[in-house]
């Protein structure tokens, strides 16, 4: 039977990020990958230009027709934008029984940039996270989250555990904004389970999209059957060989190399 992924996004026409980034992950771990577009945006390497939500009458269409037909293993969650997308994507998520449900926050960039507004943000929390398997935030993401600020090991490990405690199942709190040598070190707890995942940092600039990179291949891990912490252990090494892959491309910030396994 032909494993299905649920990638619930925004586009990002550069195809580094968002919907694109999530289909070519989903794809490298040989899954189908499944979407419904929250909005679009106008993008490059350089940055972000415009930003247009869709309706929530063709978000609700758009989930109902894909889960009326297809068998979805796992679902992800990216760029909502906005509280009334949010509400919509988690009263359907309860609605149609969506689970595993691996939710990248995306509230804060990795540069510390604000995404959504504070009332976007308190619908994640009070909606989505608690219908959560796993969640996926950055560092500055996490420190909204956790109401604490993170500069050591430590501080990851007390977020990790604070953010827990809002409803999901499980954290896995990225280090990817960290300072050296933090750079690279994720901290994932499951309530009773606390593991440290180090791997030496890849020097590259171009790293566009390796957030949304890393939730989608754990959804599409769970999508297989695969259980939760071996799903983010395979993730965890997909994206940094796709890190150490990435693709210098464009006049600013390049995305992680989706397909490098198809490299010469």
């Amino acid at each position: 039977m032909t494993a299905i992924a649920l990638t619930i996004a925004g586009s990002d026409s550069g195809g580094g990020a968002g919907i694109q980034a999530d289909l070519k992950t989903i794809t490298a771990q040989r899954v189908h990958g499944a979407t419904v577009l929250t909005c679009v945006t106008a993008q490059n390497t350089c940055g972000v230009t415009r930003v247009d939500a869709l309706p929530l009458e063709s978000i609700a269409a758009q989930l109902e027709a894909v889960v009326t037909d297809l068998t979805v293993g796992a679902v992800k969650t990216g760029m909502l934008l906005n509280s009334e997308i949010i509400a919509l994507v988690a009263k359907k998520l309860t609605v149609f029984g969506l689970q595993p449900l691996v939710v990248d926050p995306v509230m804060v960039s990795r540069t510390g940039a604000p995404l959504i507004d504070r009332a976007a943000i308190a619908q994640m929390q009070q909606r989505l996270l608690p219908l959560a398997t796993i969640v996926t935030p950055n560092r500055y993401e996490a420190e909204l989250l956790s109401q604490r600020s993170l500069h050591s090991l430590d501080d990851m490990k007390q977020a990790a555990a604070a953010i827990h405690a809002l409803g999901c199942g499980s954290v896995l709190v990225k280090g990817g904004a960290m300072p050296a040598p933090l750079r690279g070190v994720d901290v994932f707890f499951d309530g009773d389970r606390l593991e440290v995942l180090e791997i030496a940092p890849i020097d590259t600039p171009h790293t566009h999209g390796s957030g949304c990179t890393l939730a989608a291949a754990i959804a599409a891990h769970l999508a297989r059957g695969i259980p939760l912490w071996e799903a983010v252990t395979q993730a965890k090494a997909y994206v940094t060989l796709a890190l150490r892959h990435s693709l210098a491309i464009g006049r600013g910030q390049g995305p992680v190399g989706h397909f490098f396994s198809l490299s010469p």
